[in-house]
């Protein structure tokens, strides 16, 4: 076995990269640092070791069986939690990258940011929320999963910036900008919290498209007129223009990740036209109200027999927090396979 010690010396260039990265970009030197100290990683920085722990988590690999919009779809092309947050990572990073801040930790928070979501997407999301005392956000259980479930019950022990990156990537239907949950401390959460809206809202448009709900000609005026009219051109658009307009901030007092405000007119005006068009399209709310079914179904069930939950929870916690950490954790296909083995919904309930 090759010796620790001998293989510091590659840590060198890693810090002389940080340290030409922007004053303002995090980096590990200032990081607040785990909640358990760790010796440094010999050949990785520590926002890179976070990352690679995500990558290398049971709930990232589920992600790829996880509705994004469309449940269960027809099409092999349609987006899934693990393809969105794979785009999400890209456009991120490229963000960062342009603005000479730490990729590391922009690609962490983005391979983090979605590993709280529930099966059914935001339909499952709504239900969990409705059933526990405490309620329920995909933002909150990413942290959670990555802070407790994960590693039996040990968590990743990451940074503070990956940490508070993942809880404040959420947003709220008033505008892509909104506050939410709060804007990161680091320039590279603040990437990814606008990188999510950019990915979604632009893969979404082309699911809706392969659906029959919308066509690139119904798109409101003003999106086609400030982000482009196909695919590439909005998502060039908005990641140039974040680029320019965030750069501009980097003078000033007050530096942050932000759209200009011609496109961010219109981005908000693209995701109200996509929540009346295609996220409560009543073909939508169909296939979701059936996922909820499934949900609500299982939750009751685990509640009120937390023997059989099997992994994937806290044993010392009680049941209610048992049975939504072990449900939300369920891909589409297995919380369906469940509540039909279970006999909780009909054998034709949800494709």
């Amino acid at each position: 076995m090759i010796a620790r010690d001998a293989l510091l010396r590659f840590r060198a260039p890693l810090e002389a990269h940080e340290a030409a990265l922007s004053p303002l970009a995090a980096r590990e030197a200032t990081s607040e640092g785990r909640r358990r100290p760790e010796d440094a990683d010999p050949l990785r920085l520590a926002f890179q070791v976070d990352r690679d722990r995500l990558i290398h988590t049971r709930a990232f690999r589920r992600l790829k069986h996880k509705t994004q919009v469309f449940v269960h779809p027809d099409s092999d092309h349609v987006v899934t939690r693990m393809t969105h947050t794979i785009e999400v990572q890209q456009v991120a990073r490229t963000i960062a990258r342009a603005l000479n801040l730490n990729e590391d930790l922009t690609e962490a928070v983005a391979w983090g940011h979605d590993l709280g979501h529930t099966p059914f997407g935001h339909a499952g999301e709504e239900t969990l929320a409705s059933l526990l005392p405490e309620g329920f956000r995909h933002n909150e259980q990413s942290l959670r999963i990555v802070e407790f479930l994960e590693n039996g019950g040990r968590g990743l022990n990451l940074t503070a910036e990956t940490r508070e990156g993942i809880l404040k990537h959420s947003k709220t239907r008033e505008s892509v900008a909104a506050e939410a949950w709060g804007f990161s401390s680091t320039l590279e959460g603040q990437i990814v919290k606008l990188a999510d809206s950019i990915a979604y809202l632009n893969h979404d448009i082309q699911d809706a498209i392969r659906a029959g709900l919308v066509s690139e000609a119904v798109l409101p005026r003003q999106v086609h007129q400030a982000l482009g009219t196909t695919h590439s051109q909005r998502i060039e658009t908005l990641v140039t223009d974040c680029v320019l307009a965030s750069a501009e901030t980097f003078e000033t007092d007050h530096p942050t990740i932000q759209l200009g405000e011609r496109v961010l007119e219109a981005t908000d005006t693209l995701r109200e036209f996509m929540f009346q068009r295609v996220y409560l399209d009543e073909s939508t709310l169909r296939e979701a109200r059936r996922g909820q079914e499934v949900v609500e179904a299982l939750f009751h069930y685990y509640v009120q027999h937390p023997n059989r939950i099997a992994g994937w929870s806290l044993t010392d916690d009680p049941p209610w927090r048992r049975a939504a950490d072990y449900v939300s954790g369920m891909t589409d296909g297995y919380a369906l396979k469940r509540a039909r083995a279970l006999g909780l919904v009909a054998r034709e309930a949800v494709r």
